[in-house]
């Protein structure tokens, strides 16, 4: 039987949430950048004994809070989602339990058995998001994806958005009805676009 991605995609809304990451080296920075390119506003706080320039740069930015100290676990006090990013195993692997046991969403970087989510490739046009994953697989095929889509997604898709909303606020009738008409108007929109490539 073919294996199957049985990952359920979710649009959170970070700056509702405290997210913690704990690390201050390359992959915190890297985890850091993509968080806060997709949800500029995240509420953020980094932990570690020390921190490249890069990435306290980057936090200065972006008025993330730092916190220079080593791991533990009276960090977790209010977050609602972890990502673990240091060169220590046992570390990683400590947090990974500290948040199973608070029920706190856990990521541990690079180590699928112990992550609650996965970080995909995400291609943003207005209010257009797309999120991809290979379930852990293959993120450089995530990037690659990333890519594709935003090359092919037109730019102008952000306008069709909302001038589909405005649309919508003067269509008469129940949800069913308003779902139908909807789907009767947007259904050319996929045909023009292949129609237009032959």
């Amino acid at each position: 039987m073919q294996e199957r991605n049985n990952l359920y995609p979710i649009f959170l809304k970070a700056q509702r949430l405290h997210i913690l990451i704990v690390g201050g080296g390359s992959v915190a920075e890297e985890k850091l950048h993509f968080l806060l390119k997709s949800s500029p506003d995240a509420k953020v706080t980094l932990v570690a004994p020390m921190f490249r320039e890069n990435t306290l740069n980057l936090a200065k930015q972006f008025n993330v809070e730092v916190v220079e100290d080593y791991y533990n676990r009276t960090y977790l006090n209010g977050k609602h989602l972890v990502i673990a990013t240091t060169n220590q195993p046992d570390i990683n692997i400590e947090v990974y339990n500290d948040c199973r046991a608070q029920n706190i969403l856990v990521n541990v970087a690079d180590n699928p058995p112990y992550c609650d989510f996965y970080m995909g490739g995400i291609v943003t046009k207005g209010n257009v998001k797309i999120a991809i994953s290979t379930n852990g697989k293959s993120p450089t095929t995530a990037k690659r994806l990333r890519q594709f889509f935003e090359d092919v997604i037109p730019e102008h898709i952000d306008d069709l958005v909302k001038n589909l909303n405005e649309y919508r606020k003067t269509i008469k009738g129940d949800f069913e009805e308003k779902v139908q008409t909807l789907n009767e108007f947007t259904k050319g929109l996929i045909n023009k676009k292949e129609a237009h490539h032959d």
